[in-house]
């Protein structure tokens, strides 16, 4: 392991026998524990921060989706539309 150093940390006692009943059910210390919980908030943190950044990328990209699926749209119209004079054309 990398170099540790030594911290103080003030949790309520109530917080401590909750980490205290899962280190000994675990056979860990408490300091595996602080690590470990330390190690999830922040992978869980960078998932965050990259679903965030993705909302807003998505976000900006809405408008931009919207111009080309209206552009579709009016090109299957325009088609439809010459399709349907031809067929009407041919009627009669």
């Amino acid at each position: 392991m990398a170099e540790s150093r030594r911290i103080m940390v003030c949790v309520p006692d109530s917080l401590l026998q909750e980490v205290d009943y899962i280190v000994k059910l675990e056979n860990k210390n408490r300091s595996e524990f602080i690590r470990e919980a330390m190690k999830l908030y922040l992978r869980e943190r960078k998932k965050m921060d990259i679903r965030e950044a993705m909302k807003i990328g998505y976000q900006e990209m809405a408008s931009i989706n919207l111009v080309y699926a209206e552009m579709g749209m009016d090109i299957d119209m325009d088609c439809l539309k010459r399709y349907e004079a031809q067929l009407a054309a041919e009627c009669e």
